[in-house]
């Protein structure tokens, strides 16, 4: 017996330490068919030594069968609680259901996109459960974090998915057509913003044909707009960009030209596409009621910082409306829509992610790292970083 015992210690210590386990649950907000893992993305995780474990159906919204995730090395888990309890690290897309939290052991990881700045309730939730929180749309912009860049991946989609929206409600081609019944012009598009989303859809309506304009802040980014084809709209301002590569808010009367050059440009233009958004911020109101008033009756806006409130000062977010024959669209579920690539994309950045976060088979808790630190919304059940509640003022003593 006690020799039995002893081989089985023997084996135990041969084994080493059960690996890691990654749970990947199902989407349940209403609408989302992404899936944070896909099967393609496995191999990296597991060749790192972790254990995934993905809920039964998570993947089939997005067209990723369970049988291909088992083919491909994962666990597929019915139960939600027995998919959850024991998961070191959860990766979502969204935030996770109250039953999702009660489910979570202490002390386990959450990762994803968590708008965590206008989210409060959610994390106080999660931090009251010891979970900790890891937000990816707080990533910082350099260069070690690029391939983990969730929101720039999901703004690719958007850009290209809002032009081909504007082109089916548009009354008019986008291409130039010369036919024997006459000749037809190419539609005028504008696109506000040249960030990812912004020279995405430049490139989309060139491609369908258009004519195509583009405004931002920032001058530096001119020849990215020429490069594919559109022309630069120049309000002859000083360069407006933060130290993290986003275009910074313009004032006084720098914002009084900017508006005056753009309503020109609003009135001219068949289709807008604005998509001046920040994370964790709310979207600048670019484009107000008078300039819809003056555009054509038949034009279409694609107002792509709808998630933040919009840039159009009439948008709907999560609704489609018309306003004096301006058909003005806030929807928000683009990166939804084409769930089969995006999801591919998304877990593409979100297993880098995990790589970066696991090391040696534990989670890491170093908030000194750049990309860790900035990422960390919760920790310990208190909340931290861009979540946490500003300190109290400072009541001076009176000497």
């Amino acid at each position: 017996m006690i020799a039995t015992i002893t081989a089985m210690t023997e084996a135990s210590e041969v084994a080493g330490p059960a690996p890691l386990r990654v749970a990947v649950p199902r989407e349940r907000q209403d609408g989302e068919r992404r899936v944070a893992l896909v099967p393609g993305a496995l191999r990296s995780l597991l060749r790192a030594g972790l254990e995934v474990a993905v809920e039964a159906g998570a993947g089939e919204p997005a067209g990723y069968h369970d049988a291909a995730y088992t083919e491909a090395g994962a666990t597929v888990v019915a139960d939600l609680g027995g998919l959850l309890r024991g998961a070191a690290v959860v990766l979502h897309v969204g935030p996770p259901s109250d039953g999702e939290i009660q489910a979570m052991s202490a002390g386990t990881t959450l990762v994803g996109l968590f708008r965590a700045t206008s989210n409060l309730p959610l994390l106080e939730r999660l931090a009251a459960a010891r979970i900790d929180v890891h937000s990816l749309e707080l990533l910082p912009r350099i260069t070690r974090a690029q391939e983990m860049d969730v929101l720039s991946s999901m703004a690719t989609a958007a850009g290209y998915h809002g032009v081909l929206m504007a082109a089916v409600r548009l009354p008019r081609f986008m291409p130039l057509l010369m036919t024997a019944a006459g000749t037809v012009r190419p539609a005028r598009v504008l696109v506000v913003g040249a960030g990812v989303a912004g020279l995405q859809a430049i490139a989309t309506a060139r491609r369908l044909g258009a004519v195509v304009e583009a405004f931002d802040v920032r001058p530096v980014v001119r020849e990215q707009v020429e490069s594919l084809g559109a022309r630069f709209i120049d309000v002859g301002v000083e360069a407006a960009e933060t130290g993290t590569g986003y275009a910074a808010q313009l004032s006084g009367e720098a914002e009084e030209r900017e508006r005056e050059v753009l309503s020109r440009h609003v009135a001219d233009a068949d289709c807008v596409i604005t998509t001046a958004l920040i994370a964790g911020r709310d979207a600048p109101r670019l484009i107000s009621a008078e300039m819809v008033a003056a555009m054509r009756p038949g034009s279409v806006i694609v107002d792509l910082a709808a998630e933040g409130g919009g840039n159009c000062e009439l948008t709907e977010p999560g609704d489609e409306v018309e306003v004096s024959g301006v058909r003005i669209c806030g929807q928000t579920d683009l990166a939804s829509r084409m769930a089969g690539d995006t999801s591919q994309l998304y877990a593409g950045n979100i297993s880098r992610f995990v790589l970066h976060l696991v090391k040696d088979g534990k989670v890491r808790d170093d908030l000194e790292d750049e990309i860790l630190g900035a990422t960390c919304v919760v920790q310990r059940g208190a909340l931290r970083g861009a979540a946490a509640p500003p300190p109290a003022p400072v009541t001076p003593v009176q000497q």
